[in-house]
């Protein structure tokens, strides 16, 4: 048996939005439904390099499908200036459940960035208005590009403001996709009046205030996944229909952790959990909503439902690499 390995650019290829959307959906099914096991997210902090690794093992069963991984990734914001490295690195093990052998070693820096689009993308589907056009983004970085792919495949986005203090990744995204959508320059404000928003900074003071957002703006919070974080103005969150990924994560490190423990935030002004709404068991945007938020901290279920997309298509397309892990 051969253990495959995927580069950078092989899982680019190899993971066709339509399909990593509707896989984190069915992800998010199977966590609420008990169909899945995710054992809490691991760090091991490394304040003498300003840096941390994560550890983020799951399982999850679906109708069709199981699958099971391991991603080992890192935050060190220092990477780019010092070693000319990304903040964010990331390797994925992909498992054959039934006899745990190594399906696969893969990027898992390029499959975070797809999979965090697409679960923005499956939150925005439950919880934007349904004629959501226009997409305003703060933070040109490289998240940023994946959440106008995934979310254009759940809303017909014709135009998008894009926000961020440095001008040349402004001028990046921009370039990037000037001939697919009408995509401008704006300040946060009018990055938050569109229909959707999406904040992918790394910010712990936050930056968008109820002033900023439009009356019926879905906003994707999905740059807090660290103790401290904190993009969106605590009066903003406690006006809005607050919807999680998952509580555990949430109130350690996510969108709400700061508000959260201090107390200016408890449990009742949580709507709910994301996966409550895909199986029904509570309302996605209704006609009474206002300003809907979604808290994304990233969960293990989708980097394993990303890998079995990735690697069921290279496997089937004959990419990547093929070698002798285990030698049996």
């Amino acid at each position: 048996m051969e253990t495959l390995l995927l580069a950078k650019e092989d899982v680019r290829t190899n993971t066709p939005m339509p399909d990593l959307v509707a896989a984190l959906r069915e992800a998010f099914v199977a966590y609420e439904r008990g169909d899945a096991q995710m054992p809490a997210k691991s760090y091991i902090d490394l304040p003498q390099y300003n840096g941390d690794f994560r550890s983020m093992p799951a399982y999850l069963e679906t109708e069709e499908w199981d699958a099971a991984g391991i991603k080992w990734v890192n935050v060190h914001p220092d990477n780019p200036d010092s070693f000319d490295l990304p903040t964010v690195m990331g390797t994925m093990i992909y498992s054959d459940p039934t006899n745990a052998y190594p399906l696969a070693i893969m990027d898992g820096t390029e499959l975070t960035m797809k999979r965090t689009g697409a679960a923005a993308a499956v939150a925005t589907d439950a919880l934007a208005v349904a004629d959501a056009s226009s997409l305003g983004i703060v933070g040109a970085g490289v998240q940023s590009y994946t959440q106008l792919e995934a979310i254009a495949e759940v809303r017909d986005i014709e135009e998008v403001v894009v926000s961020d203090l440095r001008e040349e990744r402004v001028t990046r995204f921009i370039e990037r996709f000037e001939d697919e959508f009408d995509v401008r320059a704006g300040t946060i404000s009018e990055a938050g009046h569109c229909d959707v928003l999406s904040t992918v900074t790394p910010v712990e003071d936050p930056i968008v205030h109820p002033a900023d957002l439009g009356e019926h703006t879905h906003v994707n919070a999905m740059g807090a996944d660290a103790a401290g974080k904190h993009e969106i103005a605590d009066d903003a969150l406690l006006a809005a229909k607050l919807v999680i990924d998952d509580y555990a994560q949430t109130t350690h490190s996510g969108e709400i952790n700061v508000p959260w423990s201090a107390g200016v935030l408890d449990d009742d002004d949580i709507y709910g959990e994301l996966g409550e709404i895909l199986t029904g068991q509570k309302e996605g945007r209704t006609a009474d909503d206002t300003v809907t938020v979604f808290d994304s901290t990233g969960l293990a279920i989708q980097d394993v439902a990303a890998a079995h997309v990735v690697y069921t298509h290279a496997d089937e397309h004959g990419v990547g690499t093929g070698f002798d892990l285990l030698g049996v």
